[in-house]
């Protein structure tokens, strides 16, 4: 396994569970540009709000336009809002190519958006849902974006990832599910492990054009992300009660939804990142790697964070897209 040397907690200055507002105390982002996927819903919203009150300039695109524009109604203008569809590889590549028009350089590109525990459905192009919206989407887009990151002389990009990386690595004989049985635990850890090795392979092969990435587990947190979740199996997780409160475990461990955004603006701006990158993150640091069989809560397994696995998934992954 290739697994980098920076893969490990450091002395970061930061609470574990921050609010967004210390994460970005002091900040400066005038005059740099910043894109948001899922930046009109929960921790997205957060995520902009924090970005555009230090003065950065923020695009988000959007599947849905009239919503997007009353969720950040104040906070950006309609016309930094574009229309895009992660599940629609044409429409990614074609809001990514109007985007590198209108913008020569992009600063900070924080891959937010996603989808979680759905029943088997497929993208336009027949990816399975959650592979395809996650990852695949999010990868098109990446390509795109390239010119315009290499022109920044510093970019950062971030990818969300998740703890539920663990239910599951890549799977290469059948990454679509066209032949073994769905299961949607197993295919969101699939989508979120291929979060992190992009964000690992992305490093190694951009960090000398100036382009330092990184995948972040943001914590758990209520969000629209749990919209395919019913009470009961959120209670039997541990989530919530029966009666559909929060649980006393809930209630102490999960984090508001400005605290859930503030690992990817750490990821994003911290100085302390500055010579770092291709690593998972969580509770604004760098996570440990954990053995596979773990019950920690915290903690990346390997398969997530391995860099021959992440170089074979880029492969494959491009090769998904061009087949489509």
């Amino acid at each position: 396994m290739r697994i980098s040397d920076h893969q490990h907690p450091i002395d970061t200055g930061v609470s574990s569970k921050p609010e967004a507002t210390e994460v970005i105390s002091g900040l400066d982002l005038s005059g740099k540009t910043a894109l948001v996927t899922g930046g009109y819903s929960g921790i997205g919203i957060e995520t902009v709000k924090a970005l555009t009150s230090v003065g950065a300039h923020v695009v988000v695109p959007s599947r849905d336009i009239d919503r997007a524009v009353q969720a950040l109604d104040g906070v950006i203008p309609a016309d930094q809002i574009g229309a895009m569809d992660l599940s629609d590889l044409p429409s990614v590549t074609a809001f990514g190519e109007t985007f590198a028009r209108a913008y020569r350089v992009l600063d900070i590109a924080i891959f937010n958006a996603g989808v979680m525990a759905c029943p088997l459905d497929r993208t336009q192009q027949g990816l399975e849902w959650q592979l395809g919206v996650n990852h695949v989407g999010h990868f098109a887009l990446l390509r795109t974006l390239l010119p315009s990151l290499r022109a920044a002389k510093g970019a950062r990009v971030v990818t969300l990832s998740s703890i539920a990386h663990r239910f599951g690595g890549i799977e290469f004989s059948d990454m679509n599910y066209e032949h073994r049985p769905y299961d949607k635990w197993q295919a969101y850890g699939q989508a979120k492990s291929a979060q992190s090795l992009m964000a690992v392979e992305l490093d190694r092969r951009e960090r000398d054009n100036g382009i330092r990435s990184f995948a972040v587990h943001p914590g758990g947190i209520f969000t629209p992300l749990q919209r395919h979740l019913g009470n009961d199996e959120m209670a039997e997780f541990g989530w919530t009660t029966q009666d559909g409160q929060p649980s006393p475990v809930a209630q102490k461990l999960f984090k508001s939804t400005s605290e859930g955004c503030a690992t990817s603006l750490w990821a994003a701006t911290a100085d302390v990142l500055n010579n770092t990158g291709g690593v998972y993150c969580e509770d604004c640091n760098v996570s440990s790697v954990v053995a596979d069989d773990s019950n920690a809560f915290t903690g990346v397994r390997r398969w997530a964070v391995d860099g021959d696995i992440a170089e074979r998934l880029w492969t494959e992954t491009e090769t998904l897209i061009d087949r489509r």
